[in-house]
């Protein structure tokens, strides 16, 4: 991997100057991504990485791909475990097969790109603004609060709601056709789930309720996954998608459960078996 590198030499810091909050450009950057959050819950933070890198981060992805956890499982959109009772119509009974895999933050070196972007003391403080809060925390799960999402041709990540509040991410390599982001805003929120208009979607309906983003290699993602029940479709043709995700929340604390640890990582660490206590903000599902 490289070696540590400042953010203004990974950022484009003529669009995005993270390192001067009090100025008109990061004021005009902030606005420009709240209005998009506030509108349909994701916004797009076009050429965020400095263009010279791209092809460094795609190398990154391809050496750290292979550590990741790679098993087709059977999921439903909440990640709850598949025997939960629940009523006959409830869109947490529909199951899909999971085919995307996940490289764990402990597999991530400090290095990486991506590592250096996630842990940066500026590029949090933006990204709090960006969604209208003081302070943002990396999310404490040591598995999943940075991870390298890994589509291969012929899989896809199914529709799914996030455990955390709010998702940054930023594809670091596209496929040749396929992978695409669909997202339905807002469809829940922390007071209703909303099971009618989510069962609609589930079963291939709702299509007034799905949008379709187009996404490019060094273009930051920030996203409220979850309240956004959302997918990558089907990857096609010979090359894999590669996404990295930022995971943070505005309390410190937050941990995935021990299904959910299992299903996206094949293992699970003494800090998941404790996620009965782990920080919520709400009661949904999952």
């Amino acid at each position: 991997m490289a070696a540590t590198v400042t953010l203004d030499e990974i950022v484009d810091t003529s669009r995005y100057p993270l390192a001067e909050p009090d100025t008109p450009g990061w004021h005009a950057a902030v606005a420009a991504a709240r209005a998009g959050l506030a509108e349909d819950g994701c916004t797009i933070l076009r050429e965020f990485i400095r263009p010279e890198l791209h092809a460094l981060l795609a190398e990154q992805g391809e050496q750290m791909a292979p550590h990741a956890y790679y098993r087709t499982e059977r999921v439903n959109a909440y990640n709850i475990p598949l025997d939960t009772e629940l009523p006959a119509e409830h869109p947490g009974r529909i199951i899909f097969e999971r085919g995307n895999a996940f490289v764990p933050r402990d597999r991530i070196p400090v290095g990486a790109l991506i590592h250096q972007l996630y842990t940066g003391a500026e590029f949090q403080q933006f990204l709090a603004a960006c969604f209208g809060r003081r302070q943002l925390h990396e999310f404490a799960d040591p598995l999943a609060g940075l991870v390298l999402n890994v589509v291969a041709p012929r899989n896809s990540h199914p529709w799914h709601f996030d455990t955390n509040e709010f998702t940054v991410s930023m594809l670091t390599a596209a496929p040749e056709s396929g992978g695409v982001f669909e997202y339905c805003p807002n469809i829940r929120s922390p007071h209703t789930e909303n099971l009618a208009d989510v069962h609609a979607v589930l079963t291939g309906g709702g299509d007034g309720l799905v949008r379709r983003l187009e996404l490019r290699p060094g273009d930051l993602q920030l996203f409220q996954g979850r309240y956004s029940l959302h997918r990558v479709s089907p990857v096609q043709g010979a090359t894999p998608r590669h996404t990295a995700i930022f995971a943070y929340s505005d309390r410190p604390g937050a941990i995935g459960t021990v299904e959910r640890t299992r299903q996206l990582f094949g293992r699970v660490l003494p800090d998941h078996h404790a996620a009965a206590d782990a920080v919520r903000g709400d009661r949904l599902l999952d």
